[in-house]
């Protein structure tokens, strides 16, 4: 059913936005909610938003003095540096407001807009590249900005923000005239508390899982690995018929030398022996659902590597969505991007995904029933997002309006298999990591949520809320 919205003339906010969206009545309804408690505009509370200046990819992959921050770092109230650029000092001085300082409320600029984090001073020598906005806050409680920034609240009045080109847009001058409650200094004071409790575990969280993916490296005697892509190499006739490829990036001889560095220690497999693969499939949006039903739809963009699957972007599908559950989602699948920049990019599917869908533009792969002892789940999970299957996938992706990977071409992927013990080793570590994280993001939840209550409610019941979300 379609929605009017009537608005006068002298309510078009000086007619700086006439767009339908932009009045959408839902948003509406939240910045009236907003503007009846105690607020202050954001731009007194920051002395400025700047716009980073710009870098034209003058960053590399090896580490040096400066790590180069993407928009792809920022998730929702946390860096995923799950994939890392640097900068040299040289270049860092040349953009000296692009230096992060502690307090500083990142947001996503262009592309995933609504994504934002504060920064707590860890990792230092931080450098923003141009698809972020620094906001510099004044007031003294800028972890608490970042939590409510990210509340249902917060996000609405930052959605109606975005203006379209090619991709969505935020610009420094809407964020500035954003509500921002002012609540009561024990309320304030508590989220901040969780803000920063979260940010430790989530700090233990990236800490175990690199335990995991050194011993892993270490295991499979690429721990000290250094590729060495040469300029010039042969390759026999032969082979290029019968790989049907004459594109001198396959026969780089760098991906044979990372497996048989590995198969000289341990036992190799091709990925179709280990796993079942499938497609996934396209959902129309007639099917999509704000509710959060048992039928969630992993996508590319949800896919994040180490971090895990990022349920904040999840689509649902409605209940009336005609089921083919040949194509459902089991716990331990492991979901694989197949087309695009981020080819490659794998996330287990953890046991509150599953029963759902994965997108046309992944694939499932599924450890067959037969060898359920022999590869245990979380292994796999880092297996994938390890040098020699990524090595792999980066040779055997076509480069065409964008980058994909046959099927043909995945399941002749080569899997190590590591002794059981090493599996279970590498396992508990990636387990841990996951509980870490789980437990990080359940704070920064108590936090958004006890916001919401003060605004909705009133603060005794925000303060209850977080005592005894805090007793559990």
């Amino acid at each position: 059913m379609a929605v009017f919205s009537v608005i006068k003339l002298s309510e078009l906010e000086g007619a700086k936005r006439i767009d339908a969206e932009y009045y959408d009545p839902e948003y509406l309804e939240v910045k009236q909610k907003l503007l009846k408690k105690k607020f202050v505009y954001f731009k007194n509370l920051v002395k400025e938003i700047i716009h980073p200046k710009e870098i034209k990819r003058e960053y590399e992959e090896e580490k040096q003095d400066y790590l180069f921050l993407l928009a792809q770092n920022v998730r929702p109230l946390m860096f995923d540096l799950s994939e890392k650029k640097f900068i040299s000092e040289e270049k860092a001085k040349l953009m000296p407001k692009n230096l992060l300082e502690k307090g500083d409320i990142l947001f996503v600029r262009s592309g995933n807009v609504g994504d934002l984090t504060v920064y707590t001073g860890e990792p230092k020598k931080i450098i923003a590249s141009s698809d972020l906005l620094i906001a510099k806050p004044t007031f003294k409680f800028s972890y608490y900005l970042g939590v409510f920034l990210t509340t249902n609240y917060g996000q609405k009045i930052l959605i109606r923000g975005i203006y379209s080109g090619l991709q969505p847009h935020i610009a420094p001058s809407y964020i500035k005239t954003i509500p921002i409650p002012i609540l009561p200094e024990e309320i304030i004071r508590r989220t901040e508390i969780l803000y920063l409790k979260a940010q430790n575990l989530l700090k233990q969280s990236e800490s175990l899982y690199s335990q995991a993916e050194s011993l892993l490296l270490e295991e499979l005697g690429l721990k000290d690995f250094k590729p060495r892509y040469k300029k010039t190499y042969t390759a026999k006739l032969s082979d290029t018929f019968s790989a049907y490829r004459i594109d001198a990036e396959y026969f780089q001889p760098v991906y044979e030398e990372i497996l048989s560095t590995v198969s000289k220690k341990h036992r190799i497999e091709f990925l179709k022996k280990i796993f079942d693969f499938r497609r996934g499939i396209f959902i129309s949006t007639d099917y999509y659902t704000e509710e959060k039903t048992s039928r969630p739809y992993i996508r590319i963009k949800e896919l994040t590597g180490k971090t895990g699957i990022d349920e904040s972007k999840i689509i649902y599908i409605k209940d009336n969505y005609p089921i083919d559950e040949a194509n459902s989602l089991q716990e331990n699948d492991i979901v694989i991007a197949i087309i695009g920049d981020t080819i490659g990019k794998t996330n287990r599917i953890y046991k509150e995904l599953s029963g759902g869908f994965c997108s046309n533009n992944t694939g499932r792969l599924r450890i067959k029933k037969e060898l359920n002892k022999e590869i245990i789940p979380e292994y796999a999970e880092i297996l994938f997002q390890s040098v020699i299957i990524q090595s792999q996938i980066e040779k055997k992706k076509t480069q065409t309006g964008q980058p994909k990977i046959s099927d043909k071409e995945i399941k002749s992927i080569l899997i190590p298999i590591l002794p059981l013990s090493t599996q279970q080793q590498i396992a508990s570590l990636v387990q841990k990591s996951h509980e870490t994280r789980k437990k990080a993001k359940e704070l920064l939840e108590i936090a958004k949520k006890a916001i919401e209550i003060a605004i909705e409610k009133n603060e005794k019941e925000a303060l209850d809320y977080i005592s005894k979300s805090e007793e559990k």
